[in-house]
């Protein structure tokens, strides 16, 4: 039987020789991600914890990036078990506050690889599938289950192929494709599948690829991917991995595809994702002058070097309008030092950038960043529902970290186009 990406890596880790979309095996993940949420999933099973620790010290890799430093004294206390609970039990890979964001820390640290399966009490989990692995995310009870045996249980999910042809014309990015692709099915049009993605993929690079995986939940899937190739293991090999420590898998040939679809990336342009769902999308120039009090780049979905490096190049020797605030979050600190060293923080910051700790920061509306009733915020983030940075009464559009920084220069939305050009 010819399998599909999500198929034969599922049969796999639950030994089996065949499986089939809809069936339910049980696996045994490489490893687990939780963050600041660790506090309440050890909560769950504190009494069993106690009783019989964790399923192994290796299995979890924690990373506190939620809400970075501090900004409660609850939140002080959830942190401070955190900590308490990864000393107690001799956790291996833990991450204080100042590493990154999660998501960035498991693929610059090489825990995801292709071919392995991780699963994450975090959506956004999904987002290693640039990398060529199995991932995506499940909720605190089914994380705390991990933690104390090591398995839990996944339906294996149908496949859409994604074919996507000709090759991106100059500001459009990665961040346009997928939420061009989000606008084209809806915010549901992949619910619990599969999405692998083919054919003209060498231009995307693994950067790229982080981009448009991580917001494969926000089409519904359960895990979306790219297969390993060159640019994969160029990739790997930067960070000291050499091509022994990984298998990658492939669909077959033959597999079967729930559904089977085309791109022609020549004719997407830069789009805007407008209150209040991420499948509301419009081109750049249907929403041109709208005027913004706040602009964000980073997050998960684009704090990455490259995006730093493309917002840069638009802002140096200029300064945003006075009317707009414009905040930077690297994903990572290593990505934070390798912008530094490169003058890009510099950069940045005299342009008018704030700078703010690696990290999730205003994403999730719980500080650094909060928008005021009325306000409007263009963001490189993953989501625009209402309240998501912290007011119902705000309005949040997401874009590329090129429409964000061209916007932030004249306080109202800009086609990036236009800016390169000058």
């Amino acid at each position: 039987m010819d399998m599909t990406f999500a198929e034969k890596i599922l049969a796999k880790y639950s030994k089996l020789t065949e499986v089939f979309p809809g069936q339910i095996v049980t696996v045994h993940p490489d490893n687990l991600i939780t963050h600041d949420n660790t506090a309440a999933i050890i909560q769950k099973i504190k009494p069993e914890l106690e009783k019989f620790g964790v399923y192994s010290k290796s299995l979890p890799i924690i990373a506190l990036d939620h809400i970075i430093p501090a900004n409660s004294e609850k939140t002080a206390e959830n942190h401070q078990k955190i900590r308490e609970f990864v000393k107690n039990n001799e956790i291996k890979n833990f991450f204080d506050i100042g590493f990154g964001i999660c998501h960035q820390i498991v693929i610059e640290k090489g825990f995801a690889l292709p071919g392995k399966l991780l699963l994450g009490s975090d959506s956004h989990t999904c987002s290693y599938g640039a990398i060529g692995a199995f991932s995506t995310g499940i909720d605190r009870t089914e994380a705390a289950s991990i933690l104390l045996t090591g398995e839990t249980w996944l339906k294996v999910p149908k496949t859409i192929k994604m074919v996507l042809k000709g090759k991106l014309k100059p500001g459009v990015y990665s961040k346009d494709v997928i939420l061009h692709i989000i606008g084209d099915i809806s915010a549901s049009g992949a619910n619990y599948c599969s999405v692998e993605f083919h054919g003209n993929v060498g231009q995307f690079s693994i950067d790229d690829r982080f981009t448009i995986c991580n917001m494969g939940v926000e089409m519904g899937a359960k895990n979306t991917l790219f297969f390993s190739d060159d640019v994969t293991k160029k990739y790997l090999k930067n960070i000291g991995i050499s091509d022994s420590q990984y298998n990658p898998l492939f669909a077959d040939r033959d597999a079967k595809y729930s559904n089977e679809l085309e791109y022609d990336l020549t004719k997407i342009s830069p789009v805007i994702a407008c209150p209040h769902n991420v499948d509301n999308i419009k081109p750049v120039t249907e929403v041109i002058d709208l005027e913004i009090q706040q602009c964000l780049i980073g997050t998960c979905t684009n704090g990455r070097f490259s995006d730093l490096h493309v917002a840069a190049n638009i802002l140096k020797g200029k300064r945003i309008s006075q009317d707009v605030r414009l905040l930077i979050l690297p994903a990572s600190k290593d990505i934070f030092e390798k912008a530094i060293k490169a003058g890009i923080i510099k950069t940045l910051v005299k342009a008018g950038g704030i700078i703010l700790p690696p990290g999730c920061g205003p994403c999730l509306g719980a500080h650094q960043g909060v928008l005021a009733p009325g306000e409007r915020c263009l963001s490189t983030a993953n989501r625009n529902f209402k309240g998501r940075m912290g007011c119902k009464e705000a309005e949040i559009y997401l874009a590329s970290p090129a429409t964000v920084a061209a916007s932030a220069l004249y306080g109202r939305i800009t086609d990036p186009r236009e800016v390169i050009k000058i």
